[in-house]
């Protein structure tokens, strides 16, 4: 293998930074530009890179995040944006990164994990990591006695709008974690980027309750991918506020965090991504899912 360069750390060097980008288009159609030049890509997000001259052709992130499980605070590591130029794959690039990554971090954190295609399902375990099967979370509206807020002053917020994006950093540095049973805090850099790219035009704002939500209605389905408040909110009170009459069933991207006997949970058997975790430990729940936006 030719020797390239290994790089890391570069948030502030703009030729490293849009040489990762470029690479990022090329191979999963990603623009982080918005994201970094709007001030979001923090210290605990970190680019370990291989340089081909002044050009990124492999790379591999870490996500610094506090992770919380049935109420205990862990210090974890997500990997992601892992990626090889087209040119230059098949020379073990990507897993010199990997082995880098859990080399330096895992006598310091509690546990590495990820986030899989199913191109590469057979390729993590041989560093070490296990695949974790996950569950979906659903409440059918015919099971509910809920009848929809007549009056609310629910906005959607722009990215472009000053205030409204001083909000959102807000509420993403300030958060709390969506779940005590499986949740996030500390990943301000994730959450601001699924504002900034992912779900730029599903984030509301709901002023009686003081609370973010994303969220999207599909079919007489409506999908909440987030709710990102400052306090507890119980969703008995919030979910009135975001129903229509005509919404047959609600789907959540994390683990709710009541103990409702009518929410509907099933293992999920099809997934365009698996989790990984290194080292492996029982998560504690049969069910859970990890908060969509804190995938990296």
């Amino acid at each position: 293998m030719t020797n390239y360069q290994l790089i890391s750390d570069y948030k502030d060097i703009n030729r490293y930074k849009e040489s990762f980008n470029e690479l990022a288009q090329i191979v999963f159609e990603l623009d982080f530009k918005k994201w970094y030049e709007k001030g979001c890509w923090t210290d605990n997000y970190i680019c370990y890179s291989y340089l081909d001259g002044d050009k990124i052709i492999a790379n591999a992130s870490i996500n610094k995040m506090t992770f919380v499980l049935n109420g205990k605070e862990y210090n974890a590591i997500q990997v992601g944006t892992v990626m090889t130029h087209p040119d230059y794959r098949n020379q073990g690039l990507s897993g010199k990164l990997l082995n880098h990554i859990i080399e330096k971090y895992e006598q310091d954190y509690d546990f590495i994990y990820l986030f899989a295609n199913e191109s590469v399902l057979d390729f993590y375990p041989r560093f070490g990591f296990v695949s974790v099967q996950e569950s979906s979370f659903s409440l059918n509206m015919s099971e509910l006695a809920l009848q929809p807020a007549t009056t609310h002053t629910m906005r959607r917020l722009e990215i472009n709008n000053t205030d409204d994006f001083r909000m959102m950093e807000q509420f993403a540095a300030e958060r709390i974690p969506v779940s005590s049973i499986m949740g996030v805090k500390n990943n301000e850099h994730l959450l601001m980027f699924y504002f900034i790219v992912a779900f730029h035009d599903s984030i509301y704002y709901i002023k009686e309750m003081d609370v973010i939500v994303l969220i999207r209605e599909e079919d007489r389905q409506l999908h909440i991918y987030d709710i990102i408040s400052k306090q507890k909110v119980e969703y008995n009170k919030l979910l009135p506020y975001i129903v229509t009459a005509d919404i047959e069933s609600i789907h959540f991207y994390f683990t709710p965090d009541y103990d409702y006997e009518l929410l509907h949970k099933a293992f999920i058997t099809e997934a365009e991504d698996t989790l990984f975790i290194r080292p492996f430990f029982e998560i504690g729940e049969k069910h859970f899912f990890m908060p969509l936006t804190s995938h990296s």
